[in-house]
């Protein structure tokens, strides 16, 4: 590489290093803190759960042929994966795909408690409002329409199983 290209490269390896991935994940993913629960308004922090159109993760996969890239977000903890089917999400869609969202969690290698809730419990907070809403998937991680009541970004917390994880999804307003 002649000199020239390594003055170019300089300053884009220094500008990829300061680039995030978003605030991090709460100190053990425990409960939102009082304050995010009260019904005023919350500070944002943004939506820091990137919509991934890569191949999915191997484990999960499965039940899959051929390619499997689609759109899906990781949990901050990589527990579970939300393929989203109804892409973009989308608030008061009247037509078309509706927010179809599969749930695969990561395969556990412990037994699991027998008496945690098969149940997901997704509760979504939307960022800066406080607005909070608890949707649940039967079974546990699996298909499911997961519709929100406005646009924006909504933080998730994923109970499953005595498992918990988190991320973001950004629904978008019809039209």
């Amino acid at each position: 590489m002649s000199r020239p290209g390594r003055v170019t490269l300089v300053p884009v390896l220094l500008l990829a290093g300061c680039t995030s991935a978003g605030p991090p994940a709460g100190p053990s993913g425990g409960p939102p803190s009082a304050a995010a629960s009260t019904a005023g308004p919350a500070a944002s922090v943004g939506c820091h759960s990137p919509v991934a159109t890569g191949r999915l993760p191997d484990w999960a996969d499965a039940g899959f042929s051929g390619d499997t890239r689609m759109p899906h977000v990781l949990g901050d903890r990589g527990e579970i994966v939300a393929i989203l089917f109804g892409h973009p999400l989308t608030v008061g869609r009247g037509e078309g795909p509706t927010n179809k969202i599969l749930w695969v969690g990561r395969p556990v290698t412990a037994t699991p408690d027998p008496a945690a809730s098969g149940t997901l419990v997704v509760t979504a907070t939307r960022d800066g409002t406080g607005a909070r809403v608890t949707r649940e998937v039967a079974g546990g991680p699996g298909p499911s329409t997961v519709d929100l009541p406005a646009a924006g970004c909504w933080h998730l917390r994923l109970d499953w199983s005595g498992r918990v994880d988190t991320m973001d999804l950004t629904y978008r307003a019809a039209g």
